[in-house]
């Protein structure tokens, strides 16, 4: 399996992970305060991967690859509050609304990863991806307006929509970090996000559950989160922000099908509908990642020895070069950029040489 499709199948684990997140957590809700369940959600996040990555160290396999640097603070410091703001944003929106309508309004995270991907950090969104999100979010839609008041714009389903918009500014963020490990970045996610949370809601006033309920928030979280993020960085790694959250756009899809089995929720002709779209935006997806567009950056730096007088100056040049590939069918193309830039520390070797 290419290392393309390895990291599609890690996004979509991911998505079924997370999508099971919603009824269970609606259930939960019975027993637990929405703040208070976000904090041992992502607290249960941490901890899991801690024994994770113990487990890992013990059979010599660490996943402990490159750690985090003071260079990556800004992104990880963004990350931890925007993952204190969006579950606590969650849990209120599956308190006051339906779980089939809090998984369907999750597609929102995939409009608002995709726009700030592209506007604030750059990142290539191909056509056919676009058509894809497109076609996601016409089903969504579709979907939404499945039975009476399924699509109703009251207090729980704003605070999803605001979840999702934490979380596309969060999944960019993260994006920043993948190179990293991904384990790593999931501890430091859970553990302070949770603890974040967790005096978020003892200022509320909320309290404590009993602890049989902690635990189980917390193996869901371990579950729903932990294991989610920890294949969506890695599938990160790979594919991108636009495309990542493209395949795991099927979450909400996953989440609906959850809650008709758990929560014995049944749609009708609409959703199945809905789903003919979502398997062609699936399609479209698949197609484009099998197309291979690779953009690689070389950068090469030599030194070059002038001579003036009896003085010698050594200058650094650093070189660029850019290599796009498109691979299709059996053509490639390959368009090739130069860019040369001398560097300004000129290294005075003054080997004043008075002979």
């Amino acid at each position: 399996m290419s290392n393309k499709n390895r990291a599609a199948a890690f996004a979509i684990l991911a998505a079924a992970l997370y999508a099971v997140n919603i009824p269970f957590s609606k259930i939960l809700l019975e027993h637990t305060e929405p703040v208070m369940q976000a904090a041992f959600l992502y607290m249960g996040a941490g901890a899991g991967l801690i024994v994770y990555g113990l487990i890992c160290n013990i059979f010599g396999k660490s996943p402990i690859k490159e750690p985090l640097t003071k260079r990556e603070l800004p992104y990880t410091v963004s990350m931890i509050l925007l993952d204190i703001a969006a579950p606590i944003l969650l849990m209120l929106g599956i308190k006051y609304t339906a779980s089939a309508n809090v998984s369907l309004l999750n597609n929102f995270e995939i409009v608002a990863t995709s726009l700030i991907a592209l506007v604030i950090f750059g990142e290539i969104i191909s056509k056919r991806l676009w058509l894809a999100i497109f076609l996601v979010t016409a089903a969504s839609v579709m979907l939404s307006f499945e039975g009476k008041g399924s699509f109703s714009f009251n207090a729980g389903s704003l605070f999803v929509i605001g979840a999702c918009i934490c979380w596309g500014f969060e999944n960019n963020c993260t994006r920043m970090l993948s190179s990293k490990s991904s384990v790593e970045i999931t501890v430091i996610k859970g553990c302070f996000s949770g603890l974040g949370s967790l005096a978020v809601a003892f200022i509320a006033g909320e309290e404590l559950p009993r602890m049989s309920y902690i635990l189980m928030a917390m193996l869901l979280g371990f579950i729903a989160y932990g294991l989610s993020i920890n294949f969506y960085i890695m599938a990160q790694k790979e594919l991108g922000a636009a495309k990542t959250s493209a395949y795991y756009s099927a979450a909400p899809f996953l989440g609906v099908a959850f809650s008709m089995l758990i929560l014995r929720e049944r749609p009708d002709m609409v959703f199945y509908m809905a789903m003919l779209v979502m398997i062609a935006a699936t399609v479209l997806m698949v197609k484009d990642n099998i197309e291979l567009q690779h953009t690689h950056v070389h950068t090469h730096v030599h030194t070059h020895e002038h001579r003036h007088g009896d003085i010698l100056h050594t200058h650094e040049h650093s070189h660029t070069h850019s290599h796009i590939h498109i691979h299709e069918g059996n053509e490639d193309v390959h368009e090739h950029i130069h860019t040369g830039k001398e560097l300004t520390n000129h290294n005075h070797a003054h080997n004043n040489a008075h002979n």
